[in-house]
């Protein structure tokens, strides 16, 4: 399917094109970026992440994209709603998710590009339990103050340890949701700001 580009104030979410994997394999080999993972991944493995990126929106209607800036259409990651590949109590939701290149972090734009990503999926899709999910290592403070300034909320009661990767140190992760209706309210709340600013 073609997969639609969503451009917000500072970027654009797009498609993979064949120059982004350069950047991508880069991204996927830094361990800053992966600290959070189990390993990093050679290039064969991150081309091969790209090409099923690509496929999950003709498998499910959604997925990744990539993201670039809009000045210079520079690729800095991806963001995007996906299928978690795993069993858990939880399940089956949706998650939103983001990785971003490590020279691109403290900008606010995994932030702006999710919100982005969570405005396209609760227009256009009917996510299981009316929410989308986000799920972390425990200790990936980065990623939970992104889910945080998308007015996630976290319960201990939902935390679990990651069925695909035993005996892994981060194996132990947190859930973070966002149902519909605060979305919506959050969504006013950000309009009702903008309106303000411009009278």
């Amino acid at each position: 399917m073609e997969i639609p580009a969503i451009v917000t104030a500072r970027l654009v979410l797009r498609s993979f094109v064949p120059e982004d994997l350069a950047p991508f394999a880069a991204l996927n080999a830094d361990p800053r970026v992966m600290e959070h993972f189990p390993s990093t991944l050679t290039r064969t493995q991150s081309d091969a992440l790209a090409g099923r990126i690509v496929q999950k929106w003709s498998d499910h209607g959604h997925g990744l994209w990539a993201v670039a800036r809009l000045d210079d259409d520079a690729f800095i990651g991806f963001v995007g709603l996906a299928v978690p590949n795993f069993d858990a109590c939880f399940l089956p939701r949706i998650e939103v998710g983001w990785r971003l290149a490590a020279a691109h972090w403290g900008q606010g734009f995994a932030p702006e590009a999710a919100t982005a990503a969570l405005h396209w999926g609760f227009t256009h899709l009917q996510p299981p339990g009316d929410e989308f999910v986000s799920f972390t290592s425990a200790g990936n403070t980065k990623s939970r103050r992104v889910m945080e300034k998308l007015g996630m909320t976290h319960d201990p009661a939902d935390d679990f340890d990651h069925p695909a990767h035993p005996g892994w140190d981060g194996r132990r992760h947190v859930l973070y949701r966002l149902a519909r209706h605060r979305w919506a309210a959050l969504a006013a709340e950000r309009a009702g700001r903008g309106a303000s600013g411009r009278r």
